[in-house]
């Protein structure tokens, strides 16, 4: 088993750096990691997913969300094959940190195929990208505070 793991703070409440993650077509402008996404942030759901490490070959995924409570924690579960082959499982936190959100992607790879297939450090690249990238995004968006 592999873990790669992103945390930062962004300067919005969670509710707002939820709307972001979550709204998956407006990934293409602002995600380099996952540039193009669709599907829905319900649990049961399948997403469409082009996930683009940095330095390694891209791949489509159709994870299905396992976890989701609005505006907490959202986690998806993508398998190649039968369970435990090739497990891919994403988990976004968000936390309150006074007039901040807690923002956390924890990304865990299982199965046996795991040493020939993943290039960790590609994907950690990836994340690091993405979790940078979403906090420019919502600290964007996000209103004025006085």
């Amino acid at each position: 088993m592999r873990t790669i793991e992103s945390a930062l703070e962004i300067d919005a409440p969670p509710e707002d750096v939820w709307t972001v993650l979550t709204n998956f077509d407006e990934y293409v402008e602002w995600n380099s990691f996952i540039p193009r996404a669709s599907g829905d942030a319900r649990k049961g759901g399948r997403l469409d997913l082009k996930i683009d490490p940095p330095g390694a070959r891209e791949y489509t995924t159709e994870p299905k969300v396992t976890v989701v409570e609005e505006p907490h924690r959202l986690v998806w579960l993508s398998r190649v094959g039968f369970p435990h082959l090739f497990d891919e499982r994403h988990s976004f936190s968000l936390g309150r940190a006074d007039d901040a959100t807690r923002f956390r992607h924890h990304v865990v790879f299982g199965g046996v195929l795991v040493p020939l297939l993943l290039r960790e450090d590609a994907v950690r690249r990836g994340v690091d990208a993405m979790s940078v990238s979403l906090k420019r995004r919502v600290e964007r968006r996000a209103p004025v505070r006085a």
